[in-house]
């Protein structure tokens, strides 16, 4: 017990000594492999920066093996390193398969970028918003109708992704609804889960227009099941009706030339006021 300790010991704290240095220089195949490791351990966060660190320590690794088997000649030199490259070769094939399961269709990433990554909204909670509509894009040609008023029935909520849609009730033109907004967000708060109702305006596409839709019972029960989804939407369409508030608003400002509030609840008699006078 105590020789081993002392063998230790002197392996510790008193290592051999090289007996000499030797006067060459390592060959030119040793010296890319270390310039390429260290390159390759600048790489940044992220799944992008792990694809280039492994990518280039790969090469590197490679580099080292082939110094091994033709200058170093050493068995040991050359199996490790090999091992290196094949462990760096299943991380870069999880690292692909993980990109290509996060690709999304170009209007779903551009989506991201505008609604949910302001926000930072983690990828995983967006894969699963996309997965409740099924990841379709729909389309809309011009003058055609995604809803009419007292027939269509509320069961969806969709968002315009390109286009233009004209609002529009008893033939009277309301307001636009424009790219990333949503076309149904006034009809979806005002029904509760478990109602059932009609729109109350025409929607029509003033040009072609393609858009993305969620069932209302597939939504419901996301959003039962998720809290923080469920408060992402809450805001999102908050934000979507006090936008076509103010542009109702901004319209009654032209016609009658004074600025109105329509979600005061006496508004209504406020018209009829103006309406009467003939204003």
């Amino acid at each position: 017990m105590s020789s081993n300790m002392t063998r230790w010991d002197q392996i510790i704290f008193q290592p051999p000594l090289c007996e000499g240095w030797k006067e060459t220089m390592e060959g030119a195949t040793y010296h890319l492999a270390g310039c390429i490791v260290l390159i390759g351990y600048m790489g940044g966060s992220g799944i992008f920066g792990s694809i280039y660190i492994f990518s280039l320590l790969t090469v590197g690794f490679i580099c080292y093996a082939l110094w091994g088997w033709l200058h170093a000649c050493g068995l040991d030199i050359f199996v490790w390193n090999l091992i290196l490259v094949l462990a760096c070769l299943l991380q870069l094939a999880h690292l692909v398969y993980q990109l290509r399961k996060d690709t999304f269709l170009e209007e779903f990433d551009l989506l991201y970028k505008m609604l949910c990554q302001p926000l930072q909204v983690p990828l995983d909670v967006y894969k699963e918003i996309v997965k409740c509509c099924e990841e379709q894009v729909l389309s809309l040609a011009i003058d055609q109708d995604y809803a009419v008023e007292g027939k269509t029935p509320i069961d969806r909520l969709s968002l315009l992704l390109t286009g233009r849609v004209r609002v529009s009730q008893d033939g009277q033109f309301l307001h636009y609804i424009f790219p990333y907004q949503f076309m149904d967000s006034p009809e979806w708060e005002s029904l509760r889960p478990s109602e059932e109702g009609t729109f109350q305006v025409t929607l029509t596409a003033e040009t072609d227009c393609s858009f993305i839709s969620w069932q209302r019972n597939r939504l419901y029960l996301l959003l039962a099941k998720d809290r923080y989804i469920a408060r992402l939407f809450s805001v999102f369409l908050g934000y979507d009706i006090s936008e076509k508030l103010f542009d109702l608003n901004d319209k009654l400002f032209a016609k009658f030339g004074l600025r109105f509030d329509i979600r005061l609840p006496n508004l209504t008699d406020c018209l009829g006021i103006f309406c009467l006078y003939g204003v």
